[in-house]
Order: C-alpha cells, then structure tokens, then sequence
C-alpha cells in the first residue's frame, strides 16, 4: 500500500504577524447557538499570530461602559465553549451606542488598551452600528484629543479602526451569505420536535400547528417544512392569496382521505395574508377544526430554538468564519472598507460588509411594498430553489392534469445506507410523478434489480420518507458487472428510460460499469444519474454527500459527551476511531467540530516521531487548566498503527500525567434520523436531478425511443465549491484513485492545519483561496445561473 503525499501549501498566513496589534470580540443583538465557536476561533487564532486578543462582554453596551467588561483574553478562557449555546461572553442591546456620545466613550475604552481591530458577531443592525463606529472613528479621537482624555501619540497609533463582521442569527436573514451562524442549529431544535410530535399525531390522527420564529424571515418556517414533509406552511415572503382556508382544508382533508394520519402545518411568527392580516396558529387551529373537526393542537416553539448545543454545521461555520475574520484584520489596511465574512456554497469569503447591509435592507423594502416576488428573489437562489422544491414536492395534482409523459424512470439505492437517502427518493419520485413520468422502485440495489425487484411506487408510497433513516427501499453493495445481461432484461421488461442511482463509492462504480457497458447493451444507453449518499464523504466530484451530515453530528454528540467525562475524572485522554474507509472526512472535520486535539488519518501519514511528539503536546496541556485530551482516529489512518496500539503507547508514554481510553464508535455513526441539512439536501439535490433527467430524456428521444450514448448522458450531480454541477462519470475517474476508493484531491485537507492551530499547534495556514475581497453584486449575477446554489 503506497503511502500518499503530504499536502503542500502555497501561501501561508505566518507573513501576516499580529504582533503589536490588539482584536477584540463581541457578540451583539439576539444570540445564537455557534456564536462561542466563532469566538473561540478569533481568540485561538488571534493569539497564534502573537496578538493580543480581549473579550467585550455584554456586547456595545460593554464597550460603552468599559472596565471589566474589555478583558484580555488567554488560550485556556476558551477551553470548553465549543458545545455550548448561546454566547458566554453575553449579548445586551444599547440604547447608549446609539448616540454619538456613547460611541465617544466606547473609542476611549479601545484606545485605552489600544484596541483597533474589532470583530463583531451580530445581526445586520449590530454590523450596521460597527461599520458607523468606524467612519466616525476619526472624528471620534479628534474629540477626545481635543477634550484632553488621550494624548496625539495615543491619537496617532490608534488612527484606524479595523472592522470585520459575522452574522450571527438563526433567521438566516442576512443577505450575501448562504447560512448564518446558528441557523442550522436552529433547523435541529425545530425537526427534533416535529419528529416527537409526528410519533404522537399518527397515534392520535391528529392534525398540528407549529409556530416557529422568523418575524421577518420565513427561511426557518420554509425549510423546516421543506425537511419534514409539511402539509402547509405560511411565511412573511409568500402571503396566501385569497381563499387559502378552503384550499389548505380541502388539501387536509384529501390526506386524510388517503389514510395519512397526521398533518403538519408550520408557521412562521411573522406570517401575513395578501392584505398585511397576520396569520396565527390560534386562527388555523380554529378554523381547522370548524371546517373539518379534526382534532387539533397548536405548538409554539418559540426560544426553544435559540437554545441548545450547537449543531457540527454551525461548529465548522464558525470556526471557519472566525480565522478568517483574524485573517481579515491582519490583512486590513487604512483604506481597506469593512467586511462581513460569509459562506457561499462551501467556501468562507469576504463581502463589503455595507453592500450586504443595503442588499438586507432592500428585502425589507419590497416587503414594505408588498412586492413578495422580488423579496423572495432578493433573498438569494437558495431561498427561490428551496421555495420551488416546496411547491414541487407538496402541491399534489390530479392525474388530468399532470403532463403526458411516456417515460419510464427508476430510482434505487447503492452501497451502505446514509441517512437522507428516503428524502432523496421521496423527492425524485413526486417530482418525477409531477413531471408526468412513471416511476419505479428498485428493491436491494444492483441486486434487487437483476432479480426483478422492481414495482411501480406512486405519491403516497413515499408519504413520511423525509425523516426516515437508513434506506427503506433496502441498498446492497453488489456491483452491476456480473449480471449486467439479467439487468439490461430488466430494463427492457419495464421499458425503463432513465436510472437514478443514489449511493456512495459502489455508486459511482456502478453508474461507470453501465455506462462502459453501453457499446454492448443498448438498454443502458438512458440517461444515468448519481447522487453521491454516503457518510465517508469519499466521492469524486462532490464536496458534499448527503447522510454524512447527519454522520458527522452523531460523532460531535458522542465526543462532547467523552470530553464531559474526560473533564469530570481530569488528566484523561479519549482516543476515538472513526468510521470512513480511507477517508478521513469524518475524522477531519469532526475533530474541528469536538475540539479534538491531535486526529490521524491515511491522507496524512504520521510516524512513531509524530505519536511521540503528540503525546508530549497532552502531556503539557494537562499541566494548565484544560486537563483532558480527544484524539480521533480513522479506521484505516494506518495498518500498524492501530486504535489499540495507540492507545497503549499513549498510555504507556503518559503512565503518571494521565491515563487513556478507548472508544471505537463502529455503526452508530450510520444510523439516526436524517439531520435538516442532508433532509434538505437531499430532497433538493434529488429534485435537480430528476429535472435533469427529463431534459436529457427528451432530448435523446428519437424513433419512438429514448437513445443517450454520449459521455454527458452519465453524470454525477455534485457540489463544486459555489455550484452544483452535473459531471460526466467518465471524466471523474481521473480524479479517483479507486485502490483506496477516495477522490486524488479532497477540499477538506486544507481545513487540517485550521484544527492544529485551534489545538496549539505549531502548524501552517493555507490561505490561497482567501485574503480577497469581493463584491455582492458578482455573487447576485452567480445565483442567476440555474446550476449554482442548491
């Protein structure tokens, strides 16, 4: 087994010095869980460029008041903030900030401990209020200059006032980015309650009505229900037209007429009719139950959803955001304008921080005016598509008025199970049927199919599939190219005219089998598509895969529970083993999310100097506060250098500072509930490709038959950076390096040394894909193109 390369860098951060410079940090407005993420990172990494770095506790209305409130903060204050909600550094609204006297104040509080560099995480009033503080800064020391409070010295080293921003609110209101800190976890809270009372309304047939926050933004209200299936759901940006109540009863009462046992109706606190009425849950409730007598309740989630451990999404997001905020600070000149650190599709940028603000503010204007189409445009490609899927996969129609479609379309599962895999199916085959195909379901993969395990599954078939785990159409790891002459039977018996493969590693391989088995078996020339489901997220072709989400926060849970006992015993070291095959995702990027302290995998080889060099680095942490230790390791990181190996040189080279334990996670990582992510993934993704699908079959249909035999006829559906492109399965295998089934380039790698750092390790930052600032508008002209942003 060859051993890869280490990963190179290109341009590395330690030529952006902190030294003689001074960040600070605080929350404003609402809080939101992650917020202590982004916290910990800018501390983390502001001392590790030899910064100081100070806490502004109880946001502007702290650095007004000043005094203990701006403390400098050390490496260990941080330790353990990782998990927890809410912001520990406190969040307060200030009347005082408001004016300029209070922000006359708060200037002298900053130059008194020469702080000019100011990393605010809020909403878009709290970054509104920073980026004045800013143009005002001048003047501000002028003032105090002339009142005597400073001297020109201090007057003169203190002349620029550096901002950078996150947004920090679980609304996801904020323009210029794809998600805020705290919105997935919010997402969390709310699908954990839907799925405890889904249990108890189909005991009952019962129908509820849940209000969930988002007074003027309907994206927790619309991907909630996007991501359990809602029967209806009512949102600021899409009031109902008249006449709704009939509709929305009529719709009940159909379901309950197809033997559904529940309904599920969301609403968002801020929802309005076309005439400005709100729309309470009170008000469904009683109508619901005038008009058709269903038993009702009504469920208000209401704070709930601010509260509770972070989720793994809004962990990574915010360590993200917060080094590269640090990143910004040290980069920022005296003409440099403020920005907001954002994430748009899977990378972190830098937007002007004002562009963002006025592109947010434009929002509530259209909504002002009632011009709803033009804010749910303005709210980005992602809330239109997720709008869109909506629409697509809940408003059922007759059979009279579906289009006439002769195409025949089968989805199946391959490889392991992921969670998302039913979302996935459930979308592919409604849009399917909505696009007048008809559909069918393959039973136990490749398997399944050359048996004959293939039925017709219709609207109803797949009612509920949205929380389910696993895959219940059942998926096997068999490949196609032993029985491809039984498979090709197959299809020509049921006239299939297009595949829908949704799986991991085995996926991909089988998709190619087919497609190179083309020349032999025309039943394979259809269109072919995959969707890459997996937990290993070890797919070419794709940043993303749906069910390693929900993997991902089933390890955090687990580590921070370790960590809890870990601190409870002190001087007590985990090591952890992963899932992953050769993949060190899980790993990787879990060991960032649970504040790991050293993760091996096969990507990165380590040697005995590496594991000695690793235990010395414990060996100092339990001599400060933080008296615990986390290692991750890969299931395949290294053939001899086993979990038991090392966890009994770690024990052996630590006998009398600390002592170890094991923990070898296996298949809990595999099964759970979908997370909302890869529910919401997974439907949307599913939705493209079915769209897809029927483009090309339609394209392809000649002679009375659907004929595709070209290269881009077989493609892979992935998430590319900013973009989610359909990719020939053929050209992805350049990119794979299929002996240890994993892609030759992995994004993630570079999110390696952020994790060492936030550990204290001396390491190097790769910054090549940031350090530059761009503008909102390239960004609103992206999200035009219909292949970008899920």
């Amino acid at each position: 087994m060859s051993a890869p390369k280490r990963q190179d860098t290109r341009k590395l951060f330690e030529n952006l010095s902190g030294h003689g410079k001074s960040i600070a940090v605080l929350t404003s407005g609402g809080d939101a869980q992650g917020m202590n993420a982004a916290v910990r990172a800018v501390v983390r990494m502001g001392i590790y460029v030899g910064a100081k770095v100070y806490f502004i506790h109880e946001g502007y209305q702290g650095m007004v008041d000043g005094g203990d409130n701006i403390k400098e903060a050390s490496w260990e204050s941080v330790s353990s903030m990782l998990q927890v909600g809410g912001t520990v550094i406190g969040s307060a609204r200030c009347k005082a900030f408001r004016t300029r006297e209070g922000r006359l104040q708060a200037a002298l509080n900053l130059v008194q401990k020469s702080i000019t560099n100011l990393c605010v995480i809020g909403g878009d009033g709290s970054l509104t209020g920073a980026n004045l503080f800013r143009e005002e800064w001048s003047g501000l020391l002028d003032e105090l200059l002339q009142k005597g409070a400073i001297s020109e010295e201090a007057a003169r080293s203190n002349s620029a006032l550096h901002i950078v921003g996150m947004v920090g609110s679980i609304d996801n209101d904020f323009c210029g980015t794809d998600m805020t800190i705290g919105t997935d976890s919010a997402l969390h809270r709310i699908i954990e309650v839907v799925d405890a009372i889904m249990t108890t309304a189909q005991s009952h047939q019962r129908t509820f009505v849940l209000e969930v926050m988002g007074r003027h933004c309907g994206y927790l209200a619309l991907v909630s229900a996007l991501a359990c299936g809602a029967d209806w759901v009512f949102f600021p940006e899409m009031p109902p037209e008249d006449g709704w109540e009939e509709n929305m009863c009529q719709k009940l009462s159909e379901n309950r007429a197809d033997k559904k046992r529940l309904n599920i109706i969301i609403v968002a606190e801020g929802a309005i009719d076309c005439h400005n009425k709100p729309i309470t849950p009170d008000y469904i409730k009683d109508l619901v139950v005038r008009n058709l007598g269903f038993d009702t309740r009504v469920t208000i989630l209401g704070h709930v959803q601010r509260g509770g451990t972070p989720s793994a999404f809004d962990r990574i997001l915010a360590s993200r955001m917060g080094v590269e905020a640090v990143l910004a600070l040290l980069e920022a000149s005296p003409g440099t304008p403020a920005c907001v650190v954002s994430l748009v599709g899977n990378q972190a940028v830098r937007l002007p921080l004002m562009e963002c603000v006025q592109m947010t503010q434009e929002v509530h204007k259209a909504m002002d005016e009632k011009k709803f189409e033009d804010a749910v445009r303005l709210r980005g490609r992602s809330f239109e598509n997720n709008l869109s899927t909506y629409r697509l996969l809940c408003n059922r129609k007759a059979d009279s008025e579906l289009p006439h479609s002769s195409f025949n379309v089968a989805v199946l599962n391959v490889g392991a199970p992921a969670a998302g895999m039913n979302a996935a199916v459930r979308s592919a085959v409604r849009v399917g049927i909505t696009e007048g195909h008809k559909m069918f379901a393959v039973s136990d993969g490749f398997e399944g199919f050359y048996k004959g395990q293939i039925k017709e599954i219709k609207w109803g078939d797949v009612g509920g599939w949205t929380g389910q785990g696993g895959s219940l159409l059942g998926t096997k790891r068999t490949l196609p190219g032993k029985h491809l002459e039984q498979i090709a039977q197959q299809m020509a018996l049921h006239n299939i005219n297009a595949l829908l493969v949704i799986g991991g590693f085995e996926a991909l391989e089988s998709v190619l089998q087919l497609y190179e088995a083309r020349e032999h078996f025309e039943e394979f020339c259809v269109p072919l598509c995959m969707l890459p489901a997996t937990i290993s997220n070890n797919v070419p072709g794709t940043d993303l895969s749906i069910g390693a989400d929900t993997s991902l926060n089933a390890l955090v849970e687990t580590c921070d529970r370790i960590k809890q006992s870990a601190s409870g015993t002190k001087r007590r070291v985990f090591i952890i083993e992963t899932m992953g095959g050769y993949c060190g995702y899980l790993a990787t990027v879990g060991g960032l999310a649970a504040g790991a302290d050293t993760v091996y995998i096969y990507e990165e080889p380590i040697d005995i100097r590496d594991l000695q060099g690793n235990v010395e680095h414990l060996t100092e942490k339990m001599k400060t506060t933080i008296q615990r230790g986390l290692v991750l390791r890969n299931e395949n990181c290294n053939e001899n250098f086993t979990t038991d190996f090392i966890y009994q040189l770690y024990s052996e080279e630590g006998r009398g500072v600390f002592d170890c334990r094991k923990n070898i996670l296996g298949h809990m990582q595999q099964g759970g509930a979908p997370s909302p992510f890869d529910r919401n993934f997974g439907t949307k993704v599913a939705a493209k490709a079915v769209q897809w699908l029927t483009k090309t079959m339609k394209e392809s249909y000649k002679g009375g038959r659907v004929f595709a035999n070209s290269e881009d006829s077989a493609c892979l559906l992935g998430m590319r950076r900013r973009a989610m492109v359909f990719q020939p399965v053929a050209q992805l295998k350049q990119e794979t390096d299929f002996e240890h089934r994993i892609p030759k380039e992995q994004w993630w790698l570079k999110l390696r040394p952020l994790m060492k750092i936030l550990a204290k390790y001396k390491t190097s930052y790769d910054v090549s894909d940031s350090g530059q600032l761009e503008h909102v508008g390239r960004f609103r002209a992206k999200e035009g193109d219909p292949s970008t942003a899920i």
